[in-house]
Order: C-alpha cells, then sequence, then structure tokens
C-alpha cells in the first residue's frame, strides 16, 4: 500500500426515530458507531465523532437520502461548536444539542446565537437549569429529558414558560410514554418506540489519496487557485471525487441537470465550499488534531508568506508553502520525513522543512522562534514586525476557519 494512502476506516452511522404524541415519525437522532456491529457507542474522543458523522450524513450519503423532509438531531461539544465549520447548506432540518457537559460562557453563546440566526435549531440534552446554564433558555427550541431521570416539575414549568418544546428522552415502555403525553411533552425518544438502527449507506470502507488531499488543501488557499491544477488534484482521490459530485447534486443545489464532471462541479460548487468540504474530510479522517492544528498552521504559512512580501528573500508562495508543510505532518499524524518524502515538493522548500536553512528556512525560523517566544536577541523593530505579520496573519487563518457563514 501506498504511503500516501491510509488504512480504511469502518465507522458508520445509527439513527433513533423521534415520534410526535400520535406516535408519527417526526425527527431522527444521529449516532455515531465505530463499526457497522457496534450496538452502542464507543466513543474515545467526542470531537472525533461528531465530525465523522456529520461528514458522513451531510456529505456522503445527504440529508434528503438519510432522513427525507424530517428533523435530524446530532450531539455536538464545545470544541465544534466554537468551529462548526461542518455544516451543509440546507440548516432548517438541523437540530444541534448542546451538550449538558459543555461550559457556558460569553464565547458559546456568541457563537450558538449566530447558529441560530442562519436558521439551525438548538437542543439542550440532559438540561440542568442554573443560574450558569439560565442564558441557554433564551436560545433554545427544544429541551430533552431524561426520563429515567427524577423530574423537577418546577423547572418543566420554567421551560414551558420560554415556549420551548420539551422531549422526552430515554422513554422505555408505554406507560411512560403514556406519562409524558399526558404532562404535555411534545417528542418523544425512546426504546418504546425504536432502537437505534445502523445505515447501511454509511457502512462502507473509507479510503483516501493523502498526499493529494494535503497539497488540494495548499492549493485552495492560495489567492488565486488554478482550477485545472485543483481538478488534477481531485482525480487522484476517487473518494473526494465520489463525495464532491453527491454534494453539488445534492438537493441543496436546485440544479435542473446532473453535474457530472469534477471541472463543473468545482465551479458550480465554489472554492468556498469546496474548501470546506476538504476541511471536513481531513477532519473526519484524520481525527480531533485536525482541528486544533489547523488554525495553527494556516497562521504559520500565511505569517511565512507576508514576511516573504516585507523582506523580498523568497518567493511568497514558496514561503506560504513552507509554513503549511512545516506542521502538516502533525496534523495527519505521520513522520515529517516520511510524509514530504511522499510530495512532489521542490527541493528547496524540503529542504528549508528539514534543515532551517536558506532563505527559505530563515523565514520558517523566524516565524517559530515567535511562537515560542525565543525573540530575546531581537530588535524592537524586528518584533514589532513579527507582532504585526502574526496579527493579519491569524486574523485572515481565522476567516478561513471560522467564517461559517460563507
Amino acid at each position: 500500500m501506498s504511503e500516501s494512502v491510509r488504512p480504511p476506516t469502518h465507522y458508520c452511522i445509527a439513527l433513533q426515530p423521534i415520534c410526535d404524541a400520535k406516535m408519527q415519525h417526526r425527527a431522527d437522532e444521529m449516532l455515531y458507531r465505530a463499526a457497522p456491529d457496534s450496538l452502542h457507542a464507543q466513543i474515545d474522543c467526542g470531537l472525533t465523532a461528531t465530525v465523522r458523522a456529520c461528514s458522513t450524513a451531510f456529505y456522503e450519503i445527504g440529508l434528503r437520502a438519510l432522513v427525507g423532509d424530517r428533523l435530524l438531531f446530532f450531539n455536538a461539544p464545545r470544541e465544534w461548536l466554537l468551529e462548526p465549520d461542518l455544516l451543509p447548506p440546507c440548516s432548517n432540518q438541523l437540530v444541534i444539542e448542546v451538550l449538558e457537559s459543555v461550559t457556558v460562557d460569553n464565547q458559546l453563546l456568541r457563537r450558538l446565537e449566530h447558529l441560530r440566526e442562519q436558521g439551525y435549531r438548538l437542543a439542550l440534552d440532559d438540561f440542568v437549569l442554573t443560574e450558569q446554564t439560565r442564558p441557554l433558555l433564551e436560545l433554545a427550541d427544544i429541551i430533552k429529558v431524561d426520563m429515567l431521570q427524577p423530574q423537577d416539575p418546577a423547572s418543566l414549568d420554567v421551560y414551558r414558560q420560554h415556549g420551548v418544546q420539551l422531549l422526552a428522552e430515554k422513554v422505555e415502555d408505554m406507560a411512560t410514554f403514556e406519562r409524558c403525553r399526558a404532562a404535555g411533552f411534545d417528542l418523544f425518544q425512546g426504546y418504546f418506540y425504536a432502537r437505534p438502527e445502523i445505515q447501511g449507506l454509511s457502512c462502507r470502507r473509507r479510503e483516501s489519496n493523502q498526499a493529494a488531499q494535503i497539497q488540494l488543501l495548499n492549493h485552495l488557499y492560495r489567492d488565486n487557485p488554478d482550477f485545472r491544477q485543483l481538478e488534477s488534484l481531485l482525480v487522484q482521490d476517487p473518494e473526494l471525487c465520489v463525495t464532491l459530485l453527491r454534494q453539488v447534486n445534492s438537493a441543496a443545489y436546485h440544479r435542473p441537470h446532473p453535474v457530472s464532471s469534477i471541472r463543473r462541479a468545482i465551479t458550480t460548487l465554489g472554492l468556498q465550499r469546496l474548501k470546506r468540504l476538504i476541511l471536513t474530510l481531513l477532519l473526519a479522517r484524520n481525527g480531533p488534531a485536525s482541528l486544533l492544528m489547523l488554525p495553527q498552521l494556516l497562521t504559520r504559512a500565511a505569517m511565512c508568506e507576508r514576511l516573504a512580501l516585507h523582506f523580498g528573500t523568497a518567493p511568497p508562495d514558496e514561503a506560504f508553502t513552507v509554513g503549511t508543510f512545516s506542521l502538516i505532518h502533525t496534523l495527519l499524524g505521520r513522520p515529517r520525513d516520511t510524509l514530504l518524502d511522499s510530495l512532489a515538493l521542490d527541493a528547496r522548500i524540503k529542504h528549508a522543512i528539514r534543515t532551517g536553512e536558506g532563505e527559505l528556512g530563515r523565514l520558517l525560523r523566524l516565524v517559530q522562534a515567535h511562537e515560542s517566544a525565543r525573540l530575546d536577541q531581537a530588535s524592537e523593530e524586528l518584533i514589532d514586525l513579527l507582532n504585526d505579520s502574526y496579527l493579519h496573519a491569524r486574523s485572515w487563518a481565522t476567516e478561513q476557519l471560522y467564517n461559517v457563514s460563507r
């Protein structure tokens, strides 16, 4: 097997139906399963589970094929809520579940307000009313109440006063369903109605040409990407091509005729959505480190580029590439030299990354010194330049990764 192709993964998703008071199927909760034969969730990292489940539902299967017109609930840990780059264009079907373990602060509240403004619905899972969590009531559309835990009638009254829907979860038998219905609950979820069912469309081997993805990600973030080069990189990853064509032909784009060519898919989808798709697949296939490393990687790359423009000692595009590939091995969890050997990068770029020598290497070492605050011997003028370059680079990276309205 080529070093640029990772072993296949076999994770999948299950759906558990949610019904209304008339026992009509109204929604589904999406559940992550590490393998097709898993009866329960086996989650080592909530962020990885969310990323993989969203990638499968939104980009591999598609909402229409998965749930039709029904609502789709899914769990979202805090890390994902702060950087929700996996959301599809059609927001009115999605219910984002804010877990009870999520820390509530101003940063989170601003992100949730933004999601609601975009049309996504918010549900509070296993919600407990406290002074800290009370602001969430102003943003919630649905509150899920665990029927296996003691109930507080006063809290339920407060929820109703805020006009939210009440969803009774873990309803195990008909007697509990009848009691919840009499108490005024709107939606119901539990074994009395249906158990989670693995979705066959999600049970598939996932393999990827990682080298092509790396080059594609790097090329996507250039100022003027060449569509022909994008196409040539895409066709090296059949899995990515299939996902791209499925996405561009989904109901969200209302295409009168199917798009069958990669070139047309790129122009139809647009660079911004294509960036989101590539980032999604990288995150889904390579775990939570990606989400933590991508902002640092892009900031470093943009800072190298900006300094190259200022000093005029190296081509800015090559400086950007050096910055990118000096960290990409960490993001992908592979040895640096092994990864560099697998890529058709210019020898000067590889040398700069490995040794820190040459004009490109000196730029990289300068940025790394700024990152680790090793600038004791630097002049005030140089420190001011580095700080200014960092602020502009970080702003650019943040815009690329966090502007969910794009």
